[in-house]
């Protein structure tokens, strides 16, 4: 990966990819993750740290093979044994479930698909249809880097025949290694039968090796990712330019327009619409929302109806009632703004609760800290906050108040009045304004 980071932690939408193979063992039920690691095993575990996993150190480098053996030592033998590949995010817990399928009357079962070129791949040997053995690249003859069918590296039986079949493991090669893969054809040779469960594509098993084959991985991810949400009837403007780093949930005639990021957990409700350029993060968005372009939200709810940006940024706290309007270039921070509310242009609310039908004016601002502590503002319904007003919290303005353009409210706005404070207003006859030297 040519990166001081192990290769496990590079992200694949946004996630380790060892996270994602940690969540297709967890999409199984698997009852003990043992984490087999070598090179900066420290930062692995540490970026992992509060799951509950089993790790293992394989302080020498001699193979697979040797790696599994380190993980086995703790494992009871009734359990039944699933080996992954760290720096393979893509694969399908439903595909981890049609091997452990095949492996319940005591058989063994290894992952397989057809390459279009296998070139540098173990290949797979079967005999009358059955798996009887493996070679490698390296090891194999030129008939047998002919068969396409390759064998991915994931495999399953039950520990206690895994076990012998790793004592019996040699390193006997070119490479002078462990060989997992030897112990396919240990396997046929005690009579056990081994199934080849094929994935459902090379896309799925492919294995990460480099930044190029990272970002295929990530765009493989996406395109699945838009794809699901299109059969539920999610529609995009163009689906290779969606990115989804956590979970979307949609509901239904949703429309996503170009150049959109969302991470965490979000969800849209029916009719929501997000035009180009935004990020949504951890946010819910009710039903009938627009969300025009280039918005940041993040942490924040909104009621139906409402309508954001563009060029607006919710920050967490930020929770709209319905038919709450948000305009250009205005942040909300940690703020309430109940029904039929607009703060619309160039505007910074922050720890404030803003009630029913108030319009807040441009350049509006709540001054909410004081250097060492956080203060609220309240703004009654029905208020009309002019442009340019300095908020200094606390502070309530009334149900009903108008505040005059260009003032600083310090004290209390009554309810049903205008509070105007400005400075008086000077014009100075003869200044002349300075000049360079």
């Amino acid at each position: 990966m040519r990166s001081a980071l192990p290769k496990v932690l590079h992200a694949v939408a946004e996630k380790p990819m060892l996270g994602h193979v940690v969540d297709c063992a967890k999409g199984v039920d698997a009852a003990d993750i043992c984490i087999v690691h070598g090179y900066r095993g420290d930062l692995v575990q540490k970026a992992f740290a509060g799951q509950t996993l089993r790790w293992a150190l394989q302080a020498e480098q001699l193979g697979t093979g040797h790696a599994v053996m380190q993980a086995m030592p703790e494992m009871p033998d009734q359990n039944m044994v699933v080996i992954l590949f760290g720096d393979g995010p893509l694969l399908q817990a439903s595909t981890v479930q049609r091997m452990l399928t095949a492996c319940a009357g005591g058989d063994a079962a290894v992952l397989t698909v057809d390459a279009d070129n296998p070139f540098g791949y173990g290949r797979i040997i079967r005999e009358n249809g059955k798996v009887i053995g493996n070679v490698e690249e390296k090891d194999a003859t030129d008939a047998e880097r002919m068969i396409k069918e390759i064998n991915t590296g994931a495999f399953c039986c039950s520990a206690k025949q895994l076990k012998d079949w790793l004592r019996r493991l040699t390193n006997d090669n070119k490479q002078g290694e462990y060989y997992l893969t030897d112990v396919i054809g240990l396997a046929a040779g005690d009579g056990v039968v081994v199934h080849g469960i094929k994935a459902n594509s090379q896309e799925e098993v492919m294995g990460i090796n480099d930044k190029k084959q990272l970002a295929e991985a990530e765009r493989a991810l996406q395109r699945q990712r838009v794809e699901a949400l299109m059969e539920k009837g999610v529609g995009f403007a163009d689906p290779a330019r969606v990115d989804i780093r956590g979970t979307l949930s949609c509901g239904s005639d949703v429309f996503i327009d170009i150049n959109a990021i969302f991470e965490g957990d979000v969800a849209l409700g029916d009719n929501v619409r997000i035009e180009a350029n935004n990020l949504i993060r951890d946010s819910k968005l009710a039903a009938g929302t627009v969300v025009h372009g280039n918005c940041h939200i993040e942490g924040a709810t909104t009621g139906q109806n409402c309508e954001i940006g563009p060029f607006a940024r919710l920050r967490p706290g930020a929770e709209l009632a319905d038919k709450v309007k948000v305009g250009n270039f205005v942040e909300i921070k940690k703020s309430t703004i109940a029904d039929g509310s607009k703060v619309n242009h160039l505007t910074y609310i922050g720890d404030a609760d803003i009630g029913k039908n108030v319009n807040v004016g441009a350049g509006t601002i709540t001054c909410n800290y004081d250097g060492v502590n956080k203060h609220r503002t309240k703004i009654g319904d029905r208020a009309s906050i002019g442009s340019n007003v300095n908020l200094v919290a606390p502070v309530e303005v009334g149900e009903g108040a108008t505040i005059g353009a260009g003032s600083t409210i310090a004290k209390p706005a009554p309810a049903e009045q205008l509070t105007v404070a400005r400075a008086k207003q000077v014009s100075i006859a003869g200044w002349k304004r300075p000049t360079k030297n």
